[in-house]
């Protein structure tokens, strides 16, 4: 508590300084305008008129978002969209689901350039820490969307950019500290305008927190360093983000029975019995992780109707696991060289090269807006594994499992947007076209860290040998008209996706056979109508999505929290999606959001590894983890300085396997975030801001995410279910400084 009030108090006093102090200095002379242009990137973002269901994100809810949890808790403002956090409190391991699909499926840019790993096709938030501070814009695309780079989007796709540099010197500073010792630093410094065509731009935090979990906890340094040309032309900009990251083992989630015996914090991960008997925790029970993204992003105009961007990008990332394993069999691990259960300390290590070059060029005429363009990435990343601790064994060396993938991902698109009516009162009736075609040759080699008795009893390392190329072309149609305040659209989109590394190395978890699994393909079908108005809004978006060979969740994971995936041959996503928002004074906002949804797997086929016997055709049944609603309503409050931003979420039951167990389930939930602040802002532009963001205001006791799995012994079925509960009623204080 002392630390509490100390920390507070220290911020008082920096701020008193910032409103009260006597500076001597020239005022600004307003009669002149100040604008350092934005750096496009045209190939990821979709245009009013593009006939695609998106949504973007507003400056101010980015910033609202930005005091501590990751931006997967700004996302989950838009229609559809929900955030999932193991910790409890909105922090560390993150995820994020859209149309009842996962992170796997959506795909996530910044500044054009894919940031879902190229093996697992996952983004990792915390692997770029405090993101959301460094982000000027954020577009949430529902369903194929546009051509993008990377993995394709079978759910949909963030595109970000980084925040536009400022003209004029200017910083900021910022600290945050709430419930379960969460706290934030940020420091944010850009020199305005130098020599009339130099900014550079830097920014530092950390982010911590104990988590609402039982020893959840996180640690998380970032940096942003940025340097941008603007000539009359050419347009520049340099950029390295990324940071280290350090968070406890938390993915294994806990059981309902265990959170009735020992609470709703509790999990086992790291746990061991001690020598006389007792039960301890390895405190190194971590995931620790090291990331630097660069780019070189370059705009040049050849005139009023040519431009061209290029982006060039290499990401460099490292990491381990240290994980206590109690009484593990040794034979499994082939280094050892014996057999007999033994307390061991192991590491499981990766390296991550990604570099590359995104391309295109921009047309435009009165009527027609022409972009073509391509990229070309190359992936590297050896996988391998130590133990530096066995209980009662000397001299432990070698690697227990060692293996290296190399992935190249290529792809070439044209897309156009043409005017082919215009009218008078801002009419304009568009066709759309985007043509994608895709390459990938994926191959693995090596042993995997699944250990696999033989008949004999002993074990042999899971041998890895992939080498699958990939030929996908991607066309999206679309019409559009808008009507001055009326937009409406129809489109129909194909994307295909290749398969993850989970896929291919853990199908032996569950399949009875030992075949590849297939790459997806989706046909998305859309159609939307939107009214604007000064103070209401209204939309609504249909969309039927089918797909061949879906990799849906069985509801297991493999050691390392993966998802385990099965190809179904027909499945299929069909819903509503109704939003509404009301200006009702310029004080005060109402809006609201609505999805509801089908989400169908037709002839589901129940099968079982361990007992290859069984098999079950279930017929039609529900896809995991696809709620079939998900809602929410929003006030949005505002009146000289103070703001209040109340937000409430509904999420529909979920189930963690195909086959509709009660057992194997999440329940519905709700639960509601209040947000409120006090900016002072001075009239030369510095400026305070004071805010709390109340958490779970009514204590809701729910687990925002899962997973489950049934198994046979002795003929008897046995449905085991792990859930990742939430904190309830928890706050974050936070005060910024902006100069």
């Amino acid at each position: 508590m002392k630390r509490f009030f100390s920390f507070w108090a220290s911020m008082l006093i920096l701020s008193a300084n910032v409103i009260a102090q006597d500076y001597s200095y020239e005022k600004v002379d307003t009669t002149k305008v100040y604008e350092v242009e934005t750096i496009e990137i045209v190939t990821t973002y979709a245009k009013r008129t593009t006939p695609v269901a998106q949504d973007n994100l507003s400056k101010e809810s980015i910033i609202r978002s930005s005091y501590g949890t990751d931006l997967p808790s700004a996302l989950a403002l838009t229609p559809s969209l929900i955030a999932t956090n193991e910790t409890g409190v909105g922090i560390g391991a993150t995820s994020i689901r859209l149309r009842g699909t996962d992170a796997t499926r959506i795909n996530v840019t910044i500044n054009g350039v894919a940031m879902n790993n190229p093996d697992s096709h996952s983004m990792y938030w915390y692997d770029t820490p405090d993101l959301i501070s460094s982000v000027g814009s954020v577009q949430v695309q529902r369903g194929a969307g546009v051509s993008t780079n990377g993995a394709g989007a079978f759910g949909g796709a963030v595109s970000m950019t980084t925040d536009a540099l400022s003209p004029e010197f200017r910083g900021s500073a910022s600290l945050s500290y709430g419930s379960y010792n969460t706290n934030k630093q940020g420091v944010h410094i850009s020199s305005g305008l130098l020599r009339d065509h130099w900014v550079v731009d830097a920014r530092l935090t950390h982010i911590g927190s104990d988590g609402y979990i039982e020893r959840g906890s996180t640690d998380l340094k970032s940096y942003m360093a940025q340097v941008g040309y603007y000539g009359d032309s050419t347009k520049i900009k340099l950029l390295s983000f990324g940071g280290s990251a350090k968070t406890y083992l938390t993915y294994n989630g806990v059981s309902r029975a265990d959170m009735e015996k020992y609470g709703r914090r509790y999990h086992d991960s790291g746990q061991y019995t001690d020598k006389d008997g007792n039960i301890a925790y390895y405190d190194d029970q971590t995931d620790n992780y090291l990331q630097f993204n660069n780019q070189l992003v370059i705009n040049y105009n050849f005139n009023q109707r040519w431009s061209l961007n290029a982006t060039l990008f290499y990401t460099y990332g490292y990491g381990y696991y240290n994980q206590y394993r109690d009484d593990e069999e040794m034979a499994e691990y082939l280094n050892l060289g014996r057999s007999g259960e033994a307390d061991l300390i192991r590491h499981k290590i990766m390296e991550n090269h990604l570099g590359g070059v995104n391309m295109a060029a921009n047309y435009r005429t009165r009527n027609i807006d022409l972009v073509a363009g391509g990229s070309w990435s190359g992936y590297t990343c050896p996988h391998w594994g130590t133990i530096s601790w066995v209980d009662g064994v000397d001299n432990v060396a070698g690697r227990w499992y060692d293996n290296d993938v190399k992935k190249q991902d290529a792809n070439a698109f044209v897309r156009a947007d043409w005017i082919v009516l215009r009218g008078g009162f801002d009419n304009s009736l568009h066709l759309f076209g985007d043509m994608q075609y895709r390459y990938v040759h994926y191959k693995a080699w090596g042993t995997n860290d699944n250990a696999i008795q033989q008949v004999d009893g002993s074990y042999k390392m899971q041998p890895i040998d992939v080498d699958k190329e990939y030929n996908f072309l991607n066309p999206r149609f679309g019409i559009s008209y808008i009507a001055h305040n009326h937009n409406i659209f129809a489109s129909v989109a194909v994307a295909h996706r290749e398969p993850t590394r989970s896929d291919f190395t853990d199908r032996y978890m569950f399949a009875t056979d030992d075949s590849y699994p297939e790459p997806e393909r989706l046909t998305d079908f859309e159609a939307g109508y939107t009214y604007i108005s000064p103070r209401v809004t209204l939309g609504v978006n249909l969309y039927y999505m089918l797909y061949h060979n879906q990799l849906v969740a069985t509801g297991m994971v493999n050691d390392g929290d993966d998802a385990l995936n099965t190809n179904v041959d027909k499945s299929y996503r069909r819903g509503v999606e109704i939003m509404a928002s009301w200006r009702v004074a310029k004080w005060l906002t109402f809006s609201g959001n609505v999805t509801l949804s089908q989400n169908r797997i037709e002839n589901y086929v129940d099968e079982m590894k361990n007992s290859p016997t069984y098999s079950q055709n279930l017929g039609t049944m529900t896809i995991s983890y696809s709620p079939s609603v998900v809602g929410s309503l929003s006030a949005d409050l505002h009146h000289k300085g103070w703001s209040l931003m109340w937000h409430t979420q509904y999420v529909g039951k979920q189930y963690f396997t195909n086959n509709e167990i009660e057992a194997l389930s999440l329940d519905a939930y709700c639960v509601t975030n209040l947000d409120l602040g006090y900016l002072y802002t001075r009239e030369d532009g510095k400026s305070v801001r004071i805010g709390v963001a109340v958490n779970n205001l009514f204590s809701t006791l729910y687990e925002s995410n899962g997973y489950g799995y049934s198994y046979m012994w002795d003929g008897v079925r046995y449905d085991e279910a792990f859930y990742f509960p939430q904190a309830p009623i928890n706050v974050l204080a936070n005060m910024t400084i902006n100069f």
